[in-house]
């Protein structure tokens, strides 16, 4: 169908803090869901909503068929809840392939995480690895497979570590300017480069932590966006997502064909032909720092091997030529495991809104791509263009 998809206003979110001691992960949904109705100018969950779609995964959460506990802290009790073990974004592109039939006009789109729970985190990583060629390694460090990519990049496109680091201090003061950031800093190229490794050529700083979080987004059809909120509603015009060939043997390690797919359907959907030109920011996955580079190359915002040389040249900082994550990214905010594409959203949505971001807030702000990946060792990304 052609009508358009909208997010009307609706965003909430809790947590992104190191730990959150004080709320349950249903605490944090709920909490998270109350402020994204509220801000969708008052829904009414059990009235309002036609469906919900909630992205978990059940080795997060440390229970098994976690999504029983999807419904009820975001009012989807007796209504369509559709969960999927995936990335947040990822949910947003069901939300929206469920809006374009025309049987639903408003889906609500929940992700939460509580990593600070998981006492075993390399060994459910670990499990998520080949059993028979990969996982049998029993490597002492789940963070080498994205250190391996990282130096294939690096000497296929002769990427200094300088790049690197510069990705980090970017971020990471960034950050400073984004309230929910927990890591934001100010820091120089040379004390990321002299900062200890956690696996050549990483070091601790090129590596984001984990947060707790929970986000909620309200998605709905073109003709009742207007009905619940006088805000402006921000456009999906293209959405998608690609896996490459899960098999690490075999997925390309120098670069992530996956994301670049996944772009191009998106920009195909949303009619854009220029990236660079056509659209005015980015929040793109930065994990990993040279994860930054990368994405920047794939979402075709700089040409293959050269997003560096432009890096440090300051076109992707807040003033540059092309904001690339003016929030701080992972990096600033941490990784909220599957919440990280809606954390991505969320500051694109407040950005789009006008004035919404705080100190965040770029002077130009219309139309932007964001995208997320679901992490080592994975090779699924997820892409969105948004406009105001």
């Amino acid at each position: 169908m052609s009508r358009r998809v909208a997010i009307i206003g609706g965003v909430g979110w809790y947590g992104f803090r190191p730990v959150v001691e004080e709320a349950s992960f249903r605490e944090m949904m709920f909490e998270a869901a109350t402020r994204a109705y509220e801000d969708a100018g008052g829904l009414n969950p059990r009235t309002d909503v036609d469906a919900f779609a909630s992205c978990q995964e059940d080795f997060w959460e440390g229970i098994a068929i976690a999504d029983e506990f999807a419904p009820e802290p975001i009012g989807g009790t007796l209504k369509p809840v559709f969960t999927t073990p995936g990335d947040g974004l990822q949910c947003v592109a069901n939300a929206y392939m469920m809006i374009k039939t025309g049987q639903f006009d408003i889906v609500a789109v929940e992700s939460h995480a509580k990593p600070s729970d998981i006492i075993n985190m390399h060994d459910v990583m670990l499990f998520a690895m080949d059993p028979i060629t990969i996982r049998a390694i029993n490597t002492p460090n789940y963070h080498a497979l994205a250190a391996l990519e990282a130096q294939a990049y690096m000497t296929r496109y002769n990427v200094p570590r300088e790049a690197l680091a510069y990705v980090v201090v970017k971020n990471k003061r960034n950050a400073l300017y984004n309230d929910k950031a927990s890591y934001g800093a100010n820091l120089t190229i040379d004390e990321v480069l002299n900062s200890p490794y956690a696996v050549s050529p990483l070091t601790k700083l090129d590596i984001a932590p984990f947060v707790d979080a929970a986000v909620v987004v309200v998605l709905a059809s073109e003709d009742v966006a207007r009905r619940y909120t006088d805000t402006p509603p921000v456009w999906v015009d293209g959405i998608h997502w690609i896996t490459e060939d899960p098999s690490l043997e075999f997925h390309n390690w120098e670069f992530p064909v996956h994301a670049m797919r996944a772009a191009e359907a998106a920009y195909k959907m949303a009619g854009i032909q220029d990236p660079i030109k056509e659209l005015h920011f980015a929040e793109v996955d930065a994990r990993y720092s040279f994860k930054e580079l990368q994405f920047i190359e794939a979402l075709k915002l700089a040409p293959i091997g050269e997003a560096h040389k432009l890096l440090l040249e300051g076109a992707f900082d807040r003033d540059g030529l092309f904001p690339v994550n003016p929030s701080g990214g992972a990096l600033g905010e941490g990784v909220p495991l599957e919440v990280h594409g809606l954390a991505r959203l969320v500051n694109a949505v407040l950005q789009l809104r006008g004035g919404e971001a705080g100190r965040m807030q770029l002077s130009k702000a219309e139309k932007a791509v964001v995208h997320s990946w679901r992490g080592v060792p994975t090779t699924t990304s997820v892409v969105a263009v948004l406009s105001r």
